[in-house]
């Protein structure tokens, strides 16, 4: 059973940064495909960035200046840092791991408001 182990998320003022993490319990280079996903309320859960096995990554179009994904194997963690945020950042945010199926963290809120 993989355990993965969110954390990061928070409340911070427009214009701010955060940076999420994400811990799994098992060697993260045995997944080809890690990402983050969010979702607000009342919306469908939407990918923000994604990265593969070999370090290549890929953001939604409308994050891509603002967000960065990345990820450290020897600690078992992904990361998402996000700055100038807005209060359309608002969301839960998961972390997200594909081998043979789907992995999801618990989620965690990020709030952006004054």
């Amino acid at each position: 059973q993989v355990q993965i182990v969110e954390s990061g998320g928070g409340l911070v003022e427009p214009g701010g940064s955060l940076r999420l993490s994400c811990v799994f319990s098992i060697s993260i280079e045995t997944f080809p495909l890690m990402g983050w996903y969010r979702q607000a309320p009342g919306e469908q859960r939407d990918l923000v960035a994604a990265i593969t096995g070999d370090g290549s990554t890929n953001y939604a179009n409308a994050d891509k200046d603002r967000f960065t994904i990345s990820k450290d194997s020897a600690k078992n963690a992904m990361y998402l840092q996000m700055n100038s945020l807005k209060p359309e950042d608002t969301a839960v945010y998961y972390c997200n791991a594909f081998h043979e199926r789907f992995y999801w963290g618990q989620g965690m809120q990020v709030t952006v408001s004054p």
